[in-house]
């Protein structure tokens, strides 16, 4: 196993990912609103060249993600990928540069999202200097299964029951179920990755890959429509970007056997370090150029009378 490798890899995964998220954030909000969780979205997301895009981008960075899983512990690599907010929030405050387009926030707001990146990188590597994630397996007894598919019905039944009866932190909820179910699906990807040695037959006999084929695709379109329906990114941003290392790395701890630093010292260090990264996160998404300044575009055409 190659930390260094797993690193380098873990990051151009999150640049990739951060190139997929500023290509996504765009073309959800260049569509009409659907129901929670009407698949009829992607049939309107499909006719958007710019989310095709981002699907490309997300595909590329989910497929660096499973290298990077491959090569490092879970615990390694998903608070690296929390740089894919730092990476989406740069690239259009480089775009706007080009462009010779004022940060909207002002210059107050512009040294609030560096302090943020500053603030999250900090974090990252103090969580990984000090905790040092070492050890850890891939062979998890079929028992686990049943209390992470409760644990994970829970959540999500929670998030829709909370957007049902609250329209102002449906968003929210749809947001902390994205980022749980990624962060589950990114426990199953380093299951699965162990596995490829075995070939197909032993991918398919397993129970990982299924988990990864439901909690995936699910915690995508949560991810749409937490998008979609927010009327500021920031908090939906934010959510999702911090529950799903936090989420990684208590799966990791609590099933993959990987060891942290334990002294009251490094225990005091990590979890500091974590919420290092979480206010950063936060900060850095709320004075993003995405946030601060509403993308122009043209209004969705309205249905017609009879239509879907």
């Amino acid at each position: 196993m190659s930390a260094s490798s797993a690193t380098a890899t873990a990051l151009a995964s999150a640049l990739t990912l951060g190139i997929s998220a500023v290509a996504d954030q765009r073309s959800t909000k260049r569509v009409k609103k659907r129901k929670r969780l009407s698949p009829a979205i992607f049939a309107d997301l499909a006719r958007q060249p710019l989310w095709l895009i981002a699907i490309a981008a997300n595909v590329a960075g989910f497929a660096l993600q499973v290298v990077a899983l491959s090569l490092g512990s879970l615990a390694l690599v998903q608070p690296l990928l929390v740089f894919d907010l730092v990476f989406a929030v740069l690239i259009s405050w480089l775009l706007d540069r080009r462009r010779k387009v004022p940060h909207p926030g002002g210059r107050r707001s512009t040294l609030l999202m560096f302090a943020g990146v500053a603030a999250t990188t900090a974090g990252v590597a103090a969580f990984l200097a000090v905790g040092q994630p070492s050890g850890g397996t891939t062979n998890v007894r079929f028992s686990v299964l049943v209390p992470l598919v409760i644990g994970l019905a829970v959540v999500i039944g929670g998030c829709l029951a909370v957007a049902a009866r609250n329209p102002r932190l449906r968003p929210l909820a749809m947001a902390l179920a994205c980022g749980v179910n990624y962060g589950v699906a990114a426990f199953a990807v380093k299951l699965v990755t162990s596995e490829f040695s075995g070939g197909a037959a032993k991918v398919f006999t397993n129970w990982p890959i299924y988990v990864l084929a439901v909690a995936g695709p699910l915690g995508y379109l949560f991810n749409q429509y937490a998008l979609q329906q927010g009327k500021s990114l920031a908090p939906v941003q934010s959510i999702i970007t911090s529950a799903d290392p936090i989420i990684s790395i208590a799966l990791s701890i609590l099933w993959l056997n990987v060891v942290l630093r334990d002294s009251p010292a490094a225990i005091f260090g990590e979890v500091t370090s974590l919420a290092v990264m979480v206010a950063g996160i936060v900060v850095t998404a709320h004075n993003s150029p995405h946030v601060t300044r509403r993308v122009q575009q043209t209004p969705a055409p309205q249905p017609t009378a009879g239509a879907g």
